[in-house]
């Protein structure tokens, strides 16, 4: 169905450098006519919603569930402004990133951000949900925002209010809403069914890389108790020792720097969770060479939002959310695996921000083998975990490309060079459902958690 779609018969130029040419049909109106800004305070008791750029308009309480984000509202929140179902909200200070969405549920929102109510029931927020998060859009918001620095840009309502947006009929609307929702939903469950191989796949590769490193390669070796409850036995000739005999701590050497001294993230070598901010490799640098870089945020490591070890290679900086070590003998890589198999939760201190300090990750318990035998298993981990690297491999690959894809539809669908009306008549009756707002967020980083690394709790 999707490849039968074709352009409309005839187009006429919109005048609006970021839309190009719209459908002769359609109308193009500034957003003051479109919306009226709201400002309804005085209802500190209703549901906190935050304003994502991952996925538009959330429950605050859906996107603290699992992460190690912290409630930063206020607690006196009558100066919070109310969001009714339907309404656009936005942060100023991070439209241009994407931070924008229709609501599906009442709730309020930070003083600091804009919410804007269609004038006319014809104007859909559901459509423009679509329109507002799609990448040209956040072009448009970027050339309209101003600041000292890309940190402080802000999207004023009266500049929101200059934009032109495009704005077919109200049944043109509901099509090109329902398309989308369809649309969107089997690109989605595409992408779900990779991602559920991609972690069974890892899994796999865990498993044999866990055994490897903590039972060797060899399953007629002697046994051994290693004395450390949640490893069991090893084998006979490994050593149990502690990190502290294995790595130097290169900590006192890292110089705090602010994000714009630390440059941009560009290489990340070991990262098997993902993450941001650790590794910053810039053009003058404090470390070059081969060391290992491990959590220091607890919170990160229990949450495993963190990789728990990330090996490092070549010249950058380390932000101060990691500890350096630099291995004293043997395999990084296999150093760097047995330290991602281990449990930190009982090494970390601090309830409000938990952390995992350098004398309690030094004194850790592991097994290692000798040097010259962790070479080894590295080699045979390597030729064993290849394939299952390479699966993965495409699998991502083909994710980016569904990705790409839905990203492309969206923008083609909402600004009219697609038409979806046909299309939209031949599908099964439903309705349009809240969930469905954020089922094409084509800027969504579709992420495990939901969340990403710029995104802000409401303060």
């Amino acid at each position: 169905m999707i490849a039968d779609l074709r352009p409309y018969p005839e187009y006429k130029e919109s005048a609006a450098p970021w839309l190009g040419r719209i459908p002769i049909h359609w109308k193009l109106l500034p957003n003051r006519a479109l919306f009226c800004e709201v400002k309804e305070c005085g209802y500190p008791h209703e549901e906190m919603l935050s304003v994502t750029i991952a996925g538009g308009i959330v429950r605050q309480k859906i996107l603290l569930e699992g992460s190690s984000k912290k409630d930063s509202s206020k607690v006196n929140k009558s100066a919070y402004k109310l969001v009714n179902p339907n309404d656009i909200v936005y942060n100023k200070m991070r439209a241009w990133q994407g931070a924008i969405g229709a609501s599906a549920f009442r709730g309020i929102v930070s003083p600091a951000y804009i919410v804007v109510r269609p004038r006319l029931d014809q104007y859909l927020s559901s459509y423009c949900h679509y329109l507002f998060r799609m990448r040209h859009f956040a072009k448009e918001a970027e050339r309209l925002s101003y600041g000292i620095t890309s940190d402080m840009w802000c999207l004023r309502s009266e500049h929101f209010k200059l934009i032109y947006s495009p704005m077919p009929s109200p049944s043109e609307q509901s099509a090109i809403v329902r398309f989308l929702g369809w649309a969107s939903g089997r690109l989605e469950r595409a992408i779900r069914e990779k991602r559920r191989v991609i972690a069974l796949l890892g899994e796999q590769k865990q498993a044999i890389v866990h055994r490897a490193v903590t039972r060797g390669l060899d399953p007629s070796v002697p046994l051994k108790p290693s004395g450390i409850p949640w490893l069991g036995d090893i084998p006979k000739h490994w050593e149990v020792t502690r990190i502290k005999s294995e790595f130097r701590c290169l900590n006192p050497q890292r110089v705090p720097l602010n994000a714009v001294e630390r440059g941009a993230i560009k290489s990340r070598t070991y990262d098997y969770y993902g993450a941001s901010g650790v590794i910053d490799k810039v053009e003058s640098f404090l470390f070059d060479d081969e060391l290992l870089l491990i959590a220091e945020d607890g919170a990160n490591l229990v949450a495993r939002n963190l990789p728990l070890a990330i090996i490092a290679r070549g010249k950058f900086w380390v932000n101060n959310h990691a500890h350096i070590l630099k291995p004293r003998r043997g395999s990084l890589v296999y150093l760097a695996h047995v330290l991602e198999s281990l449990n930190y939760e009982p090494w970390i201190s601090g309830a409000a921000q938990p952390k995992l300090t350098q004398d309690r990750l030094m004194s850790v318990s592991i097994a290692v083998a000798p040097p010259a035998e962790q070479f080894s298993i590295v080699s045979q981990v390597s030729q064993k975990v290849r394939p299952l690297e390479v699966t993965i491999s495409r699998l991502e690959r083909e994710i980016d490309l569904l990705r790409e894809y839905r990203t492309r539809l969206v923008a083609d669908v909402v600004t009219g060079k697609l038409d979806v009306r046909e299309a939209a008549a031949r599908l099964p009756e439903k309705d349009l459902t809240a969930d469905e707002f954020a089922s094409g967020d084509e800027m969504a980083d579709d992420s495990a958690d939901g969340l990403s690394d710029d995104e802000d709790v409401d303060a």
